[in-house]
């Protein structure tokens, strides 16, 4: 592939907060951009310089598409992988398709994190009644998630019970699911590689992260917030696992660290993260700018944290907080405070647990930056952590 120099234009599958910080780091650094989503109103279609306005399987809208961007990418898992196998017949596209389909499908995303020799919790795929009666009791309690389609704590149950096994796959549709065993977690964190055409891959630090009803709540980066060893395995398997799939591009591999010291993954999202948000306020190179880097054929460097960082994920409940009417949060009371950074997606209409935005709290020490983002919490009216 010949490097894209700025002034090329890049496109992105997917108008959403992904993509709208994809397309102001590919702005800044001087490329046009394009965009393919149906939503005439979508946070990346509204500020790339081209809005393509198609679903992602119509032929006309990929066509156009390419008739745009001399590069494309996604900015979330559940683009159709056909389209871009289709789009990959006249452009360069990464992450390809072949990555993006194992992500899209718990199975597959399993065996493969097996090829690679990285392990994973206990599971059993359940694709009819059959499989479902031959679930070991060993597996019980367990958490039993679709295989394709869920995200942000959809498409999952906690069941204890073969009845309650049962009755959860039955409340999924008889949906194809993965029945994962529950384990004694002692945190969970993320990490994120960027993969080059060439093989050269970079990492940002292991971020620890904090979910609230399957929805991603707080991240926080220091050195030390994960344990040494634990870190140092979770950027190896990440590595692995991206090479397993020959990827190109900015991909994410979350783990679980169990309370005996071990590691084990959990899924990976062949894109920007929202646990590498804070990249964009405490390293020299953020997370979407890997992005543009992979897609466009330029060298990777390796991001250098600058300071202590801890997110926020800010969603549409806090519109309500003060009733049933929507109303704009108290953001000035929040930005009062040091080393706050706000950073809303621009999307029209506030509802409980949509993402409308995240704020990053940086500062000299990881227990200032603590203090400082449990007062933003507090102003909020989000939960102390």
């Amino acid at each position: 592939m010949t490097v894209l120099l700025p002034g090329a234009t890049l496109g992105v599958m997917g108008g959403g907060q992904l993509g709208r910080m994809f397309v102001h780091a590919a702005q800044r650094m001087g490329y046009f951009t394009a965009v393919l989503d149906p939503d005439e109103s979508s946070p990346a279609g509204s500020v790339s310089h081209h809005h393509v306005r198609t679903d992602y399987l119509d032929e006309s809208g990929l066509v156009r598409l390419c008739g745009h961007a001399d590069a494309i990418t996604t900015e979330f898992e559940n683009v159709p992988a056909d389209a871009l196998a289709r789009l990959a017949e006249r452009r360069p596209v990464a992450p390809g398709a072949a990555a993006v389909a194992i992500a899209q499908d718990r199975a597959q995303e399993k065996a493969h994190f097996t090829r690679c020799g990285v392990p994973c919790a206990p599971h059993a795929v359940i694709a009819d009644a059959d499989d479902l009666d031959r679930v070991v009791d060993d597996l019980l309690p367990g958490i039993l998630k679709t295989a394709r389609l869920g995200y942000d704590g959809k498409g999952q149950a906690r069941v204890g019970t073969r009845a309650e096994l049962r009755a959860a796959w039955e409340g999924l549709r008889r949906a194809p699911c993965v029945l994962e065993k529950l384990l004694p977690l002692a945190f969970e964190c993320s990490v994120l590689v960027a993969r080059g055409r060439d093989g050269a891959m970079v990492h940002l630090p292991v971020q620890r992260n904090l979910h609230r009803a399957g929805i991603l709540a707080v991240t926080e980066v220091h050195e030390g917030c994960v344990p040494a060893e634990q870190a140092r395995r979770a950027v190896e398997s990440t590595r692995r696992i991206a090479e397993g799939l020959d990827y190109v591009g900015v991909l994410c591999v979350e783990f679980f660290g169990l309370e005996d010291g071990a590691l084990v993954v959990n899924e990976m999202a062949p894109r920007p993260h929202n646990s590498g948000h804070w990249s964009m306020d405490a390293a020299d190179v953020s997370q979407f700018e890997l992005q543009v880097r992979t897609l466009a054929g330029l060298p990777l460097v390796q991001p250098r944290q600058h300071s202590p960082a801890l997110m926020l994920n800010l969603l549409g409940d806090l519109w309500f907080a003060r009733g049933a009417e929507e109303s704009t949060p108290d953001w000035g009371s929040v930005l009062a405070l040091p080393g706050t950074h706000l950073h809303l997606y621009g999307k029209l209409g506030a509802r409980p647990g949509r993402k409308m935005g995240h704020l990053t709290v940086t500062g000299t020490s990881p227990q200032a930056v603590r203090a400082v983002a449990l007062q933003a919490a507090q102003r909020l009216g989000l939960q102390p952590f």
